[in-house]
């Protein structure tokens, strides 16, 4: 009977368990394609997940910056993002910059971004990083009171080798 009482209750601590009190870590995430980010961090914002960026977020995963909300993203001194232009593969598979793929990108990133981004030489087939001061004003830093308190409930997002259309991935060769 004890036992069936223990299980109960854990079901029971498990549901009221919401996602709003999850987190999200990125720490190695190198792109891919745009729409699978794009569903992924709306359902992360639609969740009330926080996301702490701590280590790469290149190319499709910078997608975080302009769907979920800024209060709910923090950044840790390891924190860095690469930005270029979306490309898709031509009939060889050779790489091509997909304008409207890029503009996509262009039409999330919040205007500080997009400031930041211009000021550094535009989104094209050249990764350029944006880490350390650059974040400043742009992506909160994450204390590490909050990071041990989130450290409990952290969902990391997952790679996905599958590519389709306009793809925002870093590793081009």
């Amino acid at each position: 009977m004890h036992i069936r009482d223990l299980v109960l209750g854990a079901a029971v601590v498990a549901l009221s368990v919401t996602s709003a009190s999850a987190t999200m870590r990125i720490a190695d995430d190198r792109g891919g394609q745009i729409g699978r980010y794009l569903e992924t961090f709306t359902t992360v914002r639609s969740s009330g997940e926080r996301v702490v960026i701590d280590g790469n977020c290149l190319s499709a995963c910078t997608l975080v910056l302009g769907l979920v909300p800024h209060e709910r993203i923090c950044a840790t001194h390891r924190a860095r993002f690469g930005f270029h232009a979306a490309w898709m593969p031509d009939r060889d598979g050779r790489p091509v910059t997909s304008p409207l793929g890029t503009q996509a990108l262009w039409s999330i990133y919040p205007a500080s971004v997009r400031r930041w981004i211009s000021t550094h030489g535009g989104l094209s087939g050249n990764m350029i990083f944006m880490q350390g001061r650059d974040l400043t004003g742009i992506v909160a830093s994450c204390d590490r009171d909050s990071l041990r308190a989130q450290a409990r409930s952290v969902r990391r997002l997952t790679q996905n080798p599958a590519y389709e259309s306009a793809s925002a991935f870093s590793d081009r060769r």
